[in-house]
Parts: C-alpha cells; sequence; structure tokens
C-alpha cells in the first residue's frame, strides 16, 4: 500500500554548521510543522468523508473484529472498525494472568499458518504462540486488507431505520471520561448496512438494543473451555443489521466464558463476516462488489 509519491527513500546526508561551531549530520529532508499537522488532518477527513457511509461498521478491534474487517475486505467489502482505545488488538496482546503467551485449540491454529504466525505444537488439540506476535501479525494483515480505523471512538447508539440497524453514533472516548456539565458534545453518526458488535463482553450495541426491548440479553454463564463451539455456533444477526461475534455473542446469548484461549475468537470473527456478506447480498446496491 502506498501512503507517498514515491516508494524509495533517498536519505540525503549533508554536513551543516552549528552555531558552536561543530558538525552535524542532516539526515531528514525538509519538512514544516504546518505540512505535518495538514497531512494528519486531511488524511483523518479522508477517513470521515470516505467512511461515513459504509458496508460494515465494526465495534471494537479485539480478535474478532479484526479478523472480520479482514474477511470482509479480503471480498472487497468497504469496511470499517472503531475502537475505543487508543491501541487496537483488545486482550490477545496477553493470555491470562498478565502472562502474555496466548492458546488456540485446534482447527484455529490454521489461521495462525494464514497469517504467519509462528507456534509451539503442545499436543494434538492445543497451540500456543506468543502474544504480540500473533496480535500483531493480525493487526497487519487487517490493515494490509484494507480495513480502515477510528481509534478514541466511543460507541454512543445505533442509527436505526425502518427497523433495521443502518449505522452507528460515535463520539470522542475522552468526551465520556469527563462530566456532563462540563462536555456537553453532540455526538456524529456513520450510516452502514451491517453493523457487528465485537466489543467484547461490553456488548455495547446489542446491551443498547436490550435497553429499548428490541433483543434479548442474558450474560455469560461460568467458565469452560467447550463453551467455544456454542460462540462460533450463535455469532450471527440478533437483530436485522446487527450482527453479534466474539465475547460479544458469549454475552448476549448466555454462553459460558472460555478463558484465555482465542480459537473462538478468530473463527467467529471469520463466521461474522460470512454472515454479514450473506446479507449483504440481499440489498440490491451495485456499489457492492461481491
Amino acid at each position: 500500500m502506498n501512503y507517498g509519491q514515491d516508494s524509495k527513500l533517498t536519505i540525503h546526508i549533508i554536513l551543516i554548521q552549528e552555531s558552536d561551531n561543530s558538525i552535524m549530520e542532516k539526515i531528514f529532508t525538509d519538512a514544516s510543522e504546518k505540512e505535518i499537522t495538514r497531512t494528519i488532518a486531511q488524511m483523518f477527513n479522508e477517513t470521515l468523508m470516505e467512511y461515513s457511509d459504509c458496508d460494515v461498521i465494526i465495534i471494537g478491534a479485539g480478535p474478532a473484529g479484526l479478523m472480520a474487517g479482514r474477511e470482509l475486505c479480503k471480498n472487497d467489502v468497504k469496511t470499517l472498525i472503531i475502537e475505543q482505545n487508543n491501541y487496537i488488538g483488545g486482550g490477545y496482546w496477553v493470555g491470562g494472568y498478565m502472562m502474555n503467551p496466548v492458546t488456540v485449540r485446534y482447527p484455529a491454529n490454521k489461521i495462525w499458518d494464514e497469517l504467519g504466525v509462528p507456534y509451539r505444537k503442545i499436543s494434538d488439540s492445543l497451540y500456543a504462540t506468543w502474544g504480540p506476535h500473533a496480535c500483531s501479525k493480525l493487526i497487519a494483515s487487517a490493515c494490509d486488507s484494507g480495513v480502515r480505523f477510528l481509534q478514541l471512538t466511543k460507541f454512543d447508539d445505533l442509527v436505526l431505520k425502518n427497523e433495521k440497524v443502518s449505522g452507528v453514533v460515535i463520539n470522542w472516548m475522552p468526551v465520556s471520561a469527563l462530566p456532563r456539565n462540563i462536555t456537553c458534545v453532540d455526538p456524529v453518526a456513520l450510516e452502514s448496512k451491517i453493523v457487528i458488535d465485537a466489543s467484547g463482553h461490553d456488548s455495547v450495541a446489542v446491551k443498547r438494543m436490550m435497553d429499548r426491548g428490541y433483543v434479548k440479553w442474558k450474560g455469560m454463564e461460568p467458565m469452560s473451555v467447550t463453551g467455544e463451539d456454542a460462540v462460533v455456533e450463535y455469532t450471527g444477526e440478533v437483530y436485522p443489521g446487527l450482527i453479534a461475534a466474539g465475547m460479544s455473542a458469549t454475552e448476549t446469548h448466555g454462553l459460558p466464558r472460555m478463558g484465555p484461549t482465542f480459537g473462538s475468537m478468530l473463527l467467529s470473527g471469520r463466521k461474522a463476516a460470512q454472515v454479514a456478506i450473506s446479507k449483504l447480498k440481499k440489498i440490491p446496491n451495485p456499489d457492492i462488489k461481491i
């Protein structure tokens, strides 16, 4: 992906005289502060303008959301992921108890093969690798596929039209951290044909619909690693235009938590993308290339 005018970087090293008569090598070419600011603002504005109307908006950039975004963009589906944190990856950076190895059970190791993640075979059923390696590979693959991100972006509400979810309402994350009387800042809306709630335990979009009586939300059951099968099975549309994936599906349908193993998150994200694509194919729109 080309972000500049030329993929080749030429470094010009020039000797310049400093005021104290010492010699310093000039490594970088000239660019002004205002040029840097304008570039950042312009590229951010490009995302808002282009993705204020897109095919799919995913809430949450954890393993399920990243995997869903990757699969969608590989199928030419215009996809935006909103994330409330500055970083993306969710809990996939670490395993359990602040230790950073992560595990998956067969067949989820096949996704690691696709991403080029090296791993250890612990048994015929269990595979392990370092969280930073697995997470960074998935992030890179999602970016390479064409996923666009808005970080530090807080989900506020859903857009609902003709009894169908048709987008999200968002605000700056720092706004929600301050008292209402200090930051009375209205949110903005982004439209989409499908919304995927991959916000983890918070399941923010599904809960918003539950608060209004549109859907039921049960809350997760105690831990059992066998719950991974159910996560993938129950990944799907919970209301027209709204798909629950990953831990959001666990919380919505009252499934057992599975603990620090991530296979179901990856496979749930893939299934969420497949469900979204099947829904998009039923929507008459010449702009969708699937």
